[in-house]
């Protein structure tokens, strides 16, 4: 029971700790040109390497511009579901430029990829 206890934690740690900030700010999304886009529903992925982050989402694109983004899929710890209000100023800005989320950087980096996937 004790080692069952001992390795629970351990995961839990892992977890918390992939889904925080490390290495991964030099991870850097861009838009991909949104001139001529045809309007619709795109689908991105992305698995943040080293990590057991993944993030699977739905971008809808209508006249040029995100209108819509829902996250399909996201495995990461509670701390790691903070970064899904990303999306938030991703449609505000219209910009994959935006601040991550503090103390889940790789959710946050993992999200505006799988953005940026979904509409290259």
């Amino acid at each position: 029971m004790k080692s069952f206890f001992i390795f629970g934690l351990s995961v839990i740690a892992l977890l918390s700790f992939s889904c925080k900030s490390g290495s991964f700010t030099e991870i850097q999304a861009q838009l991909p040109d949104m001139s001529g886009k045809s309007d619709g529903t795109y689908r991105g992925n992305y698995v943040l390497s080293g990590s057991p982050v993944k993030v699977t989402l739905d971008v809808t694109v209508k006249d040029n511009n995100i209108t819509a983004i829902k996250i399909i899929k996201h495995f990461c710890s509670p701390i790691g579901k903070k970064a899904e209000k990303i999306i938030e100023s991703v449609i505000k800005r219209q910009s994959l430029n935006v601040d991550a989320v503090s103390g889940a950087t790789g959710s946050s980096k993992a999200i505006l990829k799988a953005v940026e996937n979904a509409l290259q």
